[in-house]
């Protein structure tokens, strides 16, 4: 099983979540420990190849989780936000984007 490794200040910000929001970010993050495929997810390619975003939908919001696992043998947690605006916000690609390159 991969280990999860959090960049920044992405696990506090995952900690901020709703309980519910922040169990199943739990889950999702557990399946790609394993080598599965989070439920519900979509590449970040203007980000990084093999970057990805996990969405996750709680009655108090939009919230996501930007990761690479392409790099090494870990799970690298690069930001993990809510989201506010249909259209993910430059800031917080901005951040994801600068995390990747720390790795």
């Amino acid at each position: 099983m991969k280990p999860v490794v959090f960049l920044g200040d992405a696990l506090e910000q995952l900690r901020d979540f709703p309980e519910g929001a922040r169990k199943e970010a739990g889950v999702q993050l557990h399946k790609i420990q394993l080598g599965l495929e989070p439920s519900d997810w979509k590449p970040m390619t203007t980000i990084g190849a093999g970057v990805r975003e996990i969405r996750i939908r709680d009655e108090a919001g939009a919230f996501r989780i930007i990761y690479v696992t392409k790099i090494e043998d870990a799970v690298y947690v690069l930001h993990a936000f809510q989201k506010k605006t249909q259209q993910t916000a430059k800031r917080d690609l901005d951040i994801a984007t600068a995390r990747l390159r720390q790795i």
